[in-house]
């Protein structure tokens, strides 16, 4: 017993003298963190501004009353989401997709028992083999792994993974392998083999369906699974968290989205009237690579914010980096406060209650001169930086397009909501609002102040979106002088 004691006390005395905070309390260092200004956004700084009417209500919506509120800091993209960025969210969804189901094939193909040198890995479908499954002298007697293959033998159900895996059943990952290069020229199929040209063909339409013979992707196939806290529910039930009658599980959301946009909207929402050259090439044509996404509803704004975290996360890890806060849709006080570029009671983000510069020239895109469309040099959108940025470097925070925001439309949210960084966000309430007008308002849609709302699963032709991220580190204000 003694000699247990002995060794018991050269153990800890050992411990103690590798130490080298000396017995002080100096915390514990994590990754060196440097904020980062993301790429295309601006820095908002917070503080405190009048939100809401400081002008006649013409309408008299009464929503809209003026209060004072603070807001931290956030970073906000320059520019609406254009159609180029929200094709590379799509092209990184079917890939995934698609990567999932070749890895599959392959399965199905090769078997479970495939051994890492068999020379199937380097041509055809073998190319696409989840590395993970691979027999080796490692794990070839591992019983977990055998556990595993068993698992990956059954029921062929694939699940999308939000970090870019996949897994068959409950508990087997597969790492999707993005190193492989895909084509989906089919001068290229040549270079690969049946299964891969079949598993391709499976995301396209049916022949009798193609217009012309044009061979075009089966777009509802293109679905983004995710998943989110559900924090409201957190709150409420904290009690039953605490007593363990409920696990933090339970308030984990699982999500799955088509992604791609309704192109249709064009012809929609305009009876009688000719928009077949926007319905057909709008979103696809390169010419329009640079004017704002429309035709998404606001589920499918989110999530591109979820896949924007994502992507960016899994650059971070690769380069062993600390993580970024999430992207998101801004909350309405964060629309409207980054609107008004830091300009106190103006109607407009440029400052002035008028439309027009003093040498008549119109300052946004929108529907002026009483349905004169072509007087502000633009029929529908135009380009995402086109007209002047207001004075935190945002452009078409009025006109172009309308955009989403994450909070639920309540005439009474500015009664309701706290002082500082409201937001009120009713999971019940499918009304989302929607700030800045588009290129089809009139001019008092406009306005800073002025609130509108549509459904969350409707899209348009005049709506689209652009995300922020929370700013870290010591607060930046911008009436911090004044104080």
């Amino acid at each position: 017993m003694k000699k247990i004691v002995v060794y018991l006390f050269l153990f800890v005395f050992v411990l103690g003298c590798g130490n080298k905070d000396k017995g002080e309390l100096i915390g514990v260092k994590g990754k060196r963190w440097h904020p980062e200004k993301p790429y295309g956004m601006s820095l908002v700084p917070g503080g405190a501004f009048i939100m809401g009417k400081s002008d006649d209500d013409i309408i008299d919506l009464q929503d809209a009353p003026p209060r004072t509120v603070t807001v931290r800091s956030f970073y906000m993209d320059e520019t609406e989401i254009t159609n180029s960025e929200y094709r590379q969210f799509i092209n990184w969804v079917r890939d995934s997709i698609v990567r999932r189901r070749l890895a599959i094939r392959s399965v199905e193909v090769l078997g479970y028992d495939v051994n890492e040198d068999d020379e199937r890995l380097d041509q055809g479908i073998g190319l696409f083999y989840p590395k993970g499954m691979l027999v080796s002298d490692d794990n070839a007697d591992d019983e977990e792994f055998s556990y595993a293959k068993y698992i990956a033998s059954g029921e062929s159900r694939v699940y999308g993974n939000s970090l870019s895996d996949s897994y068959v059943g409950p508990e087997y990952y597969l790492p999707l392998d993005w190193d492989v290069e895909l084509s989906y020229d089919q001068k290229d199929f040549d270079d690969y083999d049946r299964d891969y040209v079949e598993v391709i063909e499976e995301m396209i339409i049916p022949k009798e369906e193609s217009f012309n013979g044009i061979k075009a992707w089966e777009v509802d196939q293109f679905e983004f699974e995710y998943t989110k806290w559900d924090f409201d529910g957190m709150t409420n039930f904290a009690e039953e968290i605490n007593s363990g009658e409920l696990k933090r599980s339970d308030f984990i959301e699982k999500y799955g989205v088509t992604v791609y946009p309704d192109t249709a909207v064009w012809l929609k929402d305009f009876k009688y009237s000719y928009n077949e050259p926007m319905f057909h090439t709008y979103f696809s044509h390169e010419a329009f690579g640079d004017y704002p996404v429309v035709g998404v509803t606001w589920e499918q704004a989110d999530a591109f914010c979820q896949w924007r975290t994502i992507y960016k996360n899994s650059y971070q890890k690769q380069k062993n980096k600390q993580s970024v806060t999430t992207f998101r849709l801004p909350s309405e006080a964060e629309w409207e406060y980054a609107a008004r570029g830091g300009i106190e009671g103006a109607a407009f983000p440029w400052g002035g209650p008028y439309a027009k510069n003093d040498r008549g020239c119109f300052l946004a895109n929108f529907k002026p001169l009483r349905g004169n469309y072509a007087a502000d040099q633009a029929l529908y959108t135009v380009e995402a930086d086109a007209y002047e940025p207001n004075d935190y470097n945002l452009y078409n925070m009025a006109g172009n397009v309308s955009e989403w925001v994450s909070s639920s439309y309540e005439a009474s949210s500015y009664e309701i909501s706290a002082s500082f960084n409201p937001s009120v966000n009713d999971v019940n309430n499918p009304m989302k609002v929607i700030r800045g007008g588009s290129w089809k308002d009139v001019a008092y849609y406009l306005q800073v102040s002025t609130r509108d709302y549509e459904h969350a699963d409707s899209a348009r032709s005049f709506i689209g979106f652009r995300t922020v991220q929370d700013y870290l580190g010591t607060d930046v204000t911008a009436n911090a002088a004044t104080n």
